[in-house]
């Protein structure tokens, strides 16, 4: 754990928070994990989408057992050797990756978004169904209404409301793109849903590998 710690404590600062990112990417990778009840096996899935149309282009999935212990704010230990290995088996290479989780909305600023990003050079945004950290006031009920996200007063997020009158979600930087930009970008992946497209369908995925208890592509 201790060493786990310092990784992220070094590799923080590489981590670029302006971008300019991928003003209109071409391709999407959504990124997610589900866990076996036990606990004891994953499965990582990533799903490739059409940046205009929302179509699923490619997917892999990695079935596996979590290669780090459960520790808050450790999670990309416990999941990136899988979502890595799902990654390589891709056929089309992503342009933007957007994870289930959070970037620099972290207690030490660099969650799974930035590690991954990093690992990758891909920009990458974390995108959150609840906080990990942080306070904020506001949004707005109305989609694309947004607040500040501010741990130790520091802008670490947004919150964003993606749909009319539901909960927010919360984005936030992961690697090689500024925040404006993150927003905007998941907006645009949010013409139904709360969620983003590419969580939505990298979540059907993860499931059903795990479910069928075998490891494909």
């Amino acid at each position: 754990m201790a060493e786990a710690l310092r990784v992220q404590e070094e590799l923080r600062s590489r981590v670029d928070l302006l971008g300019p990112g991928p003003s209109a990417p071409a391709t999407v990778a959504g990124l997610d994990v589900a866990y076996a009840e036990s606990g004891d096996r994953l499965a990582a899935a990533v799903t490739v989408l059409d940046a205009a149309t929302l179509a699923v282009v490619d997917e892999a999935v990695c079935v596996g057992r979590p290669a780090f212990p459960y520790v808050p704010g450790l999670f990309a230990f416990r999941e990136m050797p899988a979502l890595l290995t799902a990654l390589e088996r891709l056929t089309v290479r992503p342009e933007l990756l957007v994870c289930d989780g959070h970037g620099v909305a972290h207690p030490r600023r660099f969650g799974l978004a930035c590690h991954l990003g990093l690992v990758t050079g891909l920009p990458a945004i974390g995108v959150g169904k609840t906080p990990l950290v942080g306070s904020w006031t506001g949004p707005g009920q109305r989609r694309g209404d947004r607040a500040d996200l501010r741990d130790g007063g520091e802008v670490v997020g947004r919150v964003l409301r993606t749909r009319d009158g539901v909960r927010p979600v919360f984005v936030s930087v992961g690697h090689r793109i500024g925040l404006d930009g993150a927003v905007e970008r998941v907006l645009a992946l949010t013409p139904r849903y709360r969620l983003p497209e590419t969580t939505r369908t990298a979540d059907r995925l993860c499931r059903r590998a795990l479910a069928a208890g075998g490891d494909r592509s």
